[in-house]
């Protein structure tokens, strides 16, 4: 299994009433490092045949996060099954290694062109191994 990893820092804007990072926040996080991997492992020709919409957010809250707080972001996928792919994205404390959200998402493949679903290619799988 292969994991793509970022880390940034906190800024005013994620925070939300309570001086927090927003719940919403944490899920525009998990779509954006789920896009960048995706980025970052295909190429343009396969993104070009292929897009991948959400199906499923399951997400587990842990610990709030702060402005100023370091953070890390790990995702891989965890398994495959016909159009499904299930990717986990990890967000932690960077400093304290503390575990702040935990998120499993169904993703499901479409075809580019007829957006109908399509079972994703052995090839595929093979580059998030």
């Amino acid at each position: 299994m292969q994991t793509y990893t970022e880390s940034f820092e906190v800024r005013l804007q994620d925070l939300d009433d309570l001086n927090h990072v927003n719940n919403v926040r944490y899920v525009e996080w998990i779509q954006e490092i789920s896009k960048n991997h995706w980025q970052d492992v295909t190429t343009e020709e396969i993104r070009k045949d292929m897009v991948w919409v959400v199906k499923n957010h399951n997400i587990s809250y842990h610990k709030s996060a702060f402005l100023g707080d370091s953070i890390e972001m790990n995702t891989y996928i965890k398994s495959n099954k016909g159009p499904i792919s299930t990717r986990v994205v990890e967000i932690k404390d960077n400093k304290t290694g503390q575990l702040l959200v935990n998120a499993h998402t169904e993703w499901c493949l479409l075809d580019a062109k007829t957006f109908r679903p399509k079972r994703v290619p052995e090839s595929v799988k093979k580059l998030f191994e």
